[in-house]
Parts: structure tokens; sequence; C-alpha cells
């Protein structure tokens, strides 16, 4: 006996069966997919961006809390830890550019957490320091970060999450300027 009646209707029993069927093959599809994106593609760049976009979602929703984004939390701490630094500088320990690093700050400075000031040394360079409501929130978002850093290393293995640091700072070390 077919499940099928002639004039091509299913009955619900068939229908159940297709159903399953195409499920099966769209989980079939769905998990070559998945494998094909875990593929890794010939293009270093778009690896680093991918990640670092993956990892940066991760850690912003772990900062959420806080109110700051891992970016900015990133120049509190370099500031909590090394005191007083020029633009120039964070942008230099940051691997970015000096209009990138004035954008990040200026939401920092709006909201009291930074002071920017005219150089010490230099009139044309920006002093940046914390102010007592950024160390307080340097403080809390230390807090945010260790528990974003101990779930990454949970779920990626801590020896592997120390490897992957290592191998991104000889990234950002290799003479790359210009192009041969």
């Amino acid at each position: 006996m077919t499940c099928c009646l002639a004039d091509g209707a299913l009955p619900i029993a068939c229908r159940k069966h297709l159903y399953a069927l195409i499920i099966a093959l769209l989980i079939g599809r769905r998990s070559r997919m998945n494998q094909n994106s875990l593929m890794p593609g010939p293009c270093n760049s778009t690896a680093i961006r991918k990640a670092a976009r993956h990892l940066g979602r991760f850690y912003d929703l772990c900062m959420a809390q806080t109110g700051v984004r891992i970016t900015q939390y990133a120049i509190l701490n370099l500031l909590a830890t090394r005191g007083a630094l020029t633009i120039a500088e964070l942008a230099e320990i940051l691997v970015t550019d000096r209009a990138t690093m004035g954008h990040n700050m200026r939401p920092l400075e709006r909201d009291g957490l930074i002071r920017i000031a005219v150089g010490k040394n230099d009139r044309r360079e920006r002093e940046i320091t914390l102010t007592e409501a950024g160390r307080a929130k340097e403080a809390a978002g230390r807090i945010a970060w260790e528990g974003a850093q101990r779930r990454f290393e949970a779920a990626f293995g801590k020896e592997d999450a120390l490897a992957m640091r290592r191998v991104m700072q000889r990234v950002t070390t290799l003479d790359l300027e210009r192009p041969e």
C-alpha cells in the first residue's frame, strides 16, 4: 500500500512523512551551510575582522550594564593603569588612528569620565586623564570585563585565548605599512 492517493493528494500520515523529510533536508542543508561558514576563507583581513566583530559584540553585551562599550572601557583602563596619556599615545597603544581615537573619546568626555587638556610639554598635544567618575566607571567596568574574559576563556579555552592574544600581538607588530 502506498501513502499517496491516486490523485496525488497526500493523506495526513504522508504529510507528516513529507514534513519530516523537508525538515531533515533543511537541517542537513543548514548544517552544511554552517560547516562551510566555519571553513576559513583565504582573506586574513576578513577572518580577523569577522572575529573582531563577533568578539566585540559579545564584550559589548557583557559591558552593557556599565554604560560603556568595550572600546571605551579599553581607554578608561589604559588611563587607570598608565596615568595621563596623549591622544597620539592612546592611538598608538590601541593601534588606531587619531581621528578614531578622538571619536571614541567624545562620549567619555561628554559623560565626565575623562578630562582633555592642552599638553604640558607640547601645546599642540591633548593630554587625557581620568576623572573621579571615570575611575569609578573603570572599576565597575573591570568587573564586567573580567566576567566576559572568564566566559570567553571557558568557551574558547584559556590556553587558546592566551595563544590567540599572542598571535594577534604579533600581527600588530608586523611591518606591513608599505606594500611592495
